[in-house]
């Protein structure tokens, strides 16, 4: 289940068909659309630092387009690649510590009252590590090849819920609905993660009463340790 139906992404994806076909048959490479993106979301962070929480919301929103449009343009025009995969995910979590990097400093610098700060920072640095762990549940799910893509709380529900009031209503009074969103941003990407380790138990716990061959332990073993180099 996710917050953002299919049947919701659908038009929008739909939308940007004819202009992903057009950046195709100009040769763009996917992996530009990317680092464009990329600088939108810096874009993003810094007007959200510095209190132009608007200005944020429309860049964020605009980052979610490019997201869309160097994926189309890759698959569209036969340019996929593991690079381009890696280059993209690795500039998406950077995007998210950008985000909410410069909403907790927005909240640091008068965003908040003195007695909701603390609480506001707090807010933006869980959002921070829970968005971080939802998208390495999935890296990892997928490294040891397994399908992880459940959860409410996935990047377009956080693009989306974040962008929208935000360009709409800015921070609302005394930065109060920033700081409700960017809460419940973090509490449905903690709830995201839950459901994805019971998703990825769910599907090994057959495992579980198998005894592995010592080939498979080996392997395992190395695979982890691939993983934390």
């Amino acid at each position: 289940m996710k917050l953002i139906p299919p049947w919701l992404q659908r038009p929008f994806e739909r939308a940007l068909s004819p202009l992903a076909s057009g950046l195709i048959t100009t040769g763009i490479h996917p992996n530009t659309l990317t680092t464009l993106g990329f600088i939108v979301v810096v874009l993003s962070a810094v007007a959200f630092g510095v209190g132009f929480v608007r200005v944020g919301g429309f860049f964020l929103l605009l980052s979610g387009a490019f997201d869309v449009l160097d994926g189309k343009v890759a698959r569209g025009g036969g340019m996929m690649s593991r690079f381009g995969a890696f280059y993209d995910s690795t500039l998406d979590r950077v995007g998210d510590g950008a985000i909410f990097g410069g909403i907790g400093l927005y909240f640091m610098t008068g965003g908040l009252s003195d007695e909701l700060a603390v609480w506001g920072v707090a807010s933006a640095m869980l959002a921070l590590s829970t968005a971080l762990i939802v998208s390495y549940t999935r890296a990892r799910a997928e490294g040891l090849d397994l399908e992880c893509k459940v959860g409410l709380a996935q990047r377009a529900e956080r693009i989306v819920g974040l962008g929208v009031p935000c360009l709409f209503f800015g921070a609302g009074p005394s930065g109060l609905m920033l700081l409700g969103i960017v809460s419940v941003l973090g509490a449905l990407s903690a709830l995201t993660v839950v459901q994805r380790i019971n998703h990825v138990y769910r599907l090994t716990r057959a495992e579980v009463s198998e005894k592995p061959a010592p080939q498979a332990v080996h392997a395992l073993v190395d695979m982890e340790e691939r993983q934390n180099t």
